[in-house]
């Protein structure tokens, strides 16, 4: 579904790249964890991989796709789950998502549709005309979500989706996620959280300082690391326990 080749980002008046000559493959229906410590360059990769950012050198496609020739038809397959808010606060829930399905050439009853069946599974029905400045960071989470699946995407970018926010809405946008998974959607996610990572995901990389240390299903990577019993452990034998405070 997803093959990246070389692929490098450098940001101008930067001495380092933040991503360096990355090489995977992401198999259609896969859950792919994109796993680091901050600044390894985990949102770099996912913002060049959903056509948000220009690489500064290598290549990917998507579906067969490659993004310099076709952007309009990749915009059309993934969907993207920012770490920020992208939301408008003052406007309703509603108002949010009919501008953002709009955005993807939805409208009239299709649109009115998808969204009261998402809201009502991710239980913000009762919440639709209530401005997104009311609402908890795990429900603008929730809202977040939903704007990106209004047009049933065939890859779903996520980073961070669970950061943030109280167990009920974690558990809730994980069932989703797994929900949509079955359904055929191939998904990208980032996190921090690593044992929710070990659960989800179907395999993972770790990426550091710009490049990836390793790949592997969860369960693998911590059969093939002595003296590990879960990818916390993986994960700091790999990145080691140095601060990575940035700035």
């Amino acid at each position: 579904m997803i093959q990246l080749h070389q692929l490098s980002k450098k940001y101008r008046g930067t001495d380092f790249y933040s991503v360096s000559k990355v090489d995977l493959a992401i198999d259609d229906g896969e859950i792919f964890g994109l796993l680091g410590p901050n600044g390894a360059g985990k949102t770099t990769l996912i913002s060049m991989l959903s056509s948000l950012i220009k690489p500064t050198s290598g290549s990917f496609t998507i579906n067969g796709l490659n993004y310099k020739e076709h952007k309009n038809q990749l915009k059309k397959l993934i969907g993207i789950v920012p770490q920020e808010y992208a939301l408008y606060h003052t406007l309703t829930a509603f108002e949010n998502l009919r501008y953002f399905g709009s955005t993807y050439g939805l409208k009239g009853a299709r649109l009115k549709e998808n969204i009261d069946e998402h809201m009502e599974n991710l239980g913000l029905s009762d919440f639709a005309n209530k401005k997104i400045e009311s609402f908890s960071g795990g429900m603008k989470r929730r809202i977040n979500l939903i704007a990106s699946i209004l047009h049933e995407p065939k890859v779903l970018f996520l980073d961070e989706p669970t950061v943030g926010v109280d167990v009920q809405s974690k558990n809730a946008i994980i069932k989703r996620l797994k929900q949509l998974n079955e359904i055929g959607t191939t998904i990208i996610y980032t996190s921090h959280h690593l044992n929710e990572a070990e659960n989800f995901c179907t395999r993972v990389a770790i990426i550091d300082r710009g490049q990836l240390i390793c790949k592997g299903k969860p369960k693998e990577l911590i059969e093939q690391n002595t003296n590990t019993t879960n990818l916390e452990e993986v994960f700091l034998v790999k990145t080691g326990t140095e601060l990575r405070d940035h700035v």
